[in-house]
């Protein structure tokens, strides 16, 4: 920096009688004196500077890579801090690497067929307890979190509105169109999440608006490849993220042709720091060398951090730099050593310079510090013992089906070094004379049933802990209440359980950061064309008053679950179907066929009819009142007509016989009179209470149900203070009209009633005396013919005996002649 020198009194006394230009010549005398190795410039005051001006700042914009203009001795000094923090960060983690490394050894994707221990050629099978608990996890909670129908739902947050209802709904279409047809990686990155999850126990996504695509990305991140301090608990509020990139070295420069990147040397090959034991590990597992691709990747550092940058800093209130660090994403080249990039990571108008969220956390168990714990730290011991055990079972069996042993030095075999084959019988010369003394082989033992034993109940404690082994709940009692079935399921899976709800609470997450940058992104209305038809999105959907969340249930982690809990949801309904009546019944069903994956539900199910009052003409309702059904009044109507129809239909003779018909048209009636009454009090009241009432309406529609009833309550009470006195009128003029003629007496008018109502009585006691004569004729007729046939019964029987009896006898009597003449001879 440029340095103003400062003269005391006696060499500069600007209160003496000197003119301007003698104090210009000391000075210039007294700065020859002190030396000419610096630049002298003279100030408009009188002063002067010594050494070169002091360059000023550029201007730059909000967005801009502030690389650009940072001065090289300051990006040194930034570059030398990071690194250092970095490979803190990285050796303060070493254990969970070296347990997640060793965890990848026993997966079972690598054959070790170069073991010579204990003997060569020795069993090198890996037990797959850990690769089955991987894999069996991963497949049902890809299934779970991407379901096909797309995984995002929406809720409205606060009171209930119909535009801010349509408003979610179209949040929700365009987010799972977005994930499901446009962002074509999420699909894949998911998968790969989920399985690199359950092994290192802690799995990333970066959630980024990504230029080149014009749309938001969402990235899997590997364990290894996210960087944090040891004190670090969770991303919102960590201080320093890593992540290391490996970028093509193409890519990386045409980032910098087109300014995104300071345009300075970069170097490509992996750098010794970077790669670790886990990439080492994994690329074996590939069946790739570990130095493929020297000379084509670059390692970057991208670095979300908080710096004091000096001409960047922070304004306070006073207009002094506050001495706060502010939110930067730092951009480093590994191998050269440069900074690529320096931009803010807060949004220009947010006064607070929060920093801007990228990473998503998703955690299998929750660890001891930042990082979660997998599969391979819970059951990696077990699969380890596992793989040794049935090594050991192998490697026995292989010892005494090919025994060993020690021969005597001279004994001679024919072909020796060929294995003998079935069935043969090899020369032999034996100097002994007998072969079983010059033949001694080792005592291998049969593989140890303690051993298995113990592999078993090491198997089955890992596929426990994993909630893999299989549930019995079809065994016992097939007529066990289905709650018995669910406790079981899950009793064998709440760490499943518990492991899904985590998933759930990180893809919620993840959405939101999804939302904010379409939010940030999108054009004020994106039209978009699906299958079927053509939909738009506006920017402002994406506001507070719509909630984002997975579609998947926390609460429901597998299909099997799901339809268990549908079974007994019907059976409930089932045993009472009073309660929950019609509509009740299809839902149930139609849950019960959500749960089983079918497709097109509404061409198997017939939606119970729809019961709902609708307004009718006033001859269908007089129709349905003489059926004995009841009618609904609305305000649309036209009240007047209506009461005139159902006067008409009260003059019947048919219905002043029936006073349950005239009680419903009555009560039909008053619903009409009620409904004119509200609406000429609403023309009649006063402009301020008329605009109280509107307001509470207002109100009332844009609550909750339950919130609403009170408030309806009060709009109601204030209605029926102008419309009671008017509902008085309106019903003394219809007793005037539907009362009887002054000229006819009431007595002659009951006694009318009473012989109506008496000749209704003798007509219903002839038809029943015509009924009962009826069934009498007709039962004499029955039991006639039943006497007939009896009779005619009997005469058969008594014929066949008269026949049989007449043929007994003529039988007897030839009988009885050839006896006689028997004799005679």
């Amino acid at each position: 920096m440029a340095i103003e020198k400062q003269f005391s009194e006696e060499i500069i006394d600007t209160s003496t009688t000197q003119d301007v230009g003698g104090v210009d010549s000391q000075i210039i005398e007294v700065l020859e004196a002190m030396g000419n190795e610096e630049e002298i410039q003279m100030q408009e005051d009188g002063s002067a500077i010594l050494g070169p001006e002091e360059p000023m700042m550029p201007e730059v914009g909000f967005a801009e890579n502030l690389a650009e203009v940072i001065s090289p001795q300051e990006l040194s000094t930034i570059y030398i801090e990071l690194v250092g923090a970095i490979e803190s960060d990285k050796s303060s983690r070493q254990d969970w690497e070296n347990t997640y490394t060793d965890g990848l050894k026993y997966l079972g994707m690598k054959f070790d067929d170069n073991r010579s221990e204990p003997f060569a050629g020795a069993s090198g099978v890996i037990h797959p307890l850990l690769g089955e608990s991987v894999t069996q996890f991963q497949a049902q909670a890809y299934k779970e979190l991407l379901p096909a129908g797309g995984p995002v739902k929406t809720q409205v947050i606060g009171a209930y509105d119909g535009l801010v209802e349509e408003q979610a709904q179209r949040v929700k279409e365009f987010m799972n169109y977005q994930i499901l047809h446009v962002m074509e990686e999420y699909d894949e990155e998911l998968d790969q999440m989920l399985f690199y999850l359950p092994l290192a126990g802690s799995a990333f996504k970066k959630v980024y608006y990504d230029e080149n695509l014009g749309r938001p990305v969402s990235k899997f991140v590997a364990p290894e490849d996210l960087i944090v301090p040891y004190y670090t608990t969770d991303l919102e509020t960590c201080s320093r993220i890593t992540h290391v990139v490996k970028m093509p070295e193409n890519d990386v420069r045409k980032l910098q042709a087109i300014g995104f990147y300071k345009n300075v040397d970069v170097e490509s090959g992996d750098n010794v720091n970077i790669t670790s034991g886990i990439q080492s590990e994994k690329e074996k597992l590939e069946g790739m060398e570990p130095s493929y691709d020297d000379g084509e990747v670059s390692v970057l550092y991208e670095v979300h951090c908080n710096l004091d940058l000096e001409g960047f800093e922070d304004i306070g209130q006073d207009g002094e730099p506050s001495g706060v660090k502010l939110p930067y994403i730092v951009t480093i080249d590994s191998n050269s050593e440069n900074i690529l990039a320096i931009r803010r990571n807060f949004k220009e108008e947010d006064p607070m310079k929060k920093k801007t969220e990228y990473f998503v956390h998703f955690k299998f168990l929750p660890g001891l510090g930042f990082y979660g714990f997998g599969l391979t730290h819970m059951i990696g011991g077990l699969s380890k013992a596992s793989t040794s055990i049935v090594r050991q079972l192998i490697d026995a069996g292989t010892l005494a089906n090919l025994p060993a042993g020690f021969k005597t030095r001279g004994i001679r075999i024919r072909d020796e070094d060929e294995p003998i084959q079935p069935g043969e019988f090899r020369d032999v010369d034996a100097p002994a004379g007998s072969l079983r003394d010059a033949i001694q082989p080792l005592p291998f033992k049969e593989p140890s049933g303690t051993l298995l034993n113990l592999l078993g109940l090491l198997v089955q404690s890992g596929q426990r802990f994993a909630s893999i082994a299989d549930t019995n709940i079809g065994e016992g009692n097939t007529q066990a209440p289905v709650g018995t079935t669910l406790a079981l399921m899950e009793k064998s899976s709440k760490v499943l359980s518990a492991i899904h709800k985590r998933l759930h609470n990180g893809q919620k997450k993840e959405f939101r950061l999804l939302a904010t940058i379409f939010k940030d992104s999108l054009p004020p209305v994106y039209p978009y064309a699906v299958s079927g038809g053509n939909m738009q999105v506006k920017q402002q959907d994406f506001d507070d008053r719509v909630d984002i969340f997975p579609v998947s249930n926390p609460d429901i982690f597998s299909t099997s679950q799901r339809i268990v809990m549908a079974q007994e949801m019907m059976q409930l309904v089932q045993s009472n179907p009073e309660i929950h009546g019609p509509g009740g019944t299809y839902e149930a069903y139609r849950r019960m066929y959500a749960a089983l994956g079918a497709d097109n539900i509404d061409s198997l199910l017939m939606p119970p009819p729809d019961t709902t009052p609708k307004p009718m003409e006033s001859g269908m309702e007089n129709s349905g009142l003489m059926m004995g059904g009841p009618a609904q009044a609305f305000p649309e109507q036209d009240h007047d007509a209506h009461i005139a129809t159902h006067v008409s239909l009260l003059n019947m003779a048919p219905v002043q016989m029936n006073a349950q018909i005239q009680g419903n048209i009555h009560s039909h009636i008053m619903q009409h009179l009620q409904l004119k009454a509200d609406a000429i009090a609403q023309q009649q009241m006063p402009p301020e209470a008329m605009q109280q009432y509107q307001q509470m309406q207002q109100q009332a529609q844009q609550m909750p149900p339950q919130e609403a009833a009170p408030v309806m309550q009060q709009a109601q009470a204030m209605l029926a203070q102008f419309s009671s006195p008017i509902m008085s009128e309106l019903m003394q003029q219809f007793a005037q009209q539907v009362s009887a003629p002054p000229e006819e007496d009431p007595l002659v008018t009951i006694r009318k009633q009473e012989l109506a109502l008496k000749g209704q009585e003798l007509s219903q006691d002839q038809e029943q005396f015509e009924s009962k004569e009826r069934m009498r004729m007709e039962e004499k007729l029955r039991q006639d013919k039943i006497d007939v046939e009896r009779i005619q019964a009997q005469k058969d029987i008594a014929e066949l005996k008269d026949d049989t009896t007449r043929d007994r006898m003529d039988q007897q009597k030839e009988l009885k002649l050839i006896d006689i003449g028997l004799k005679g001879l």
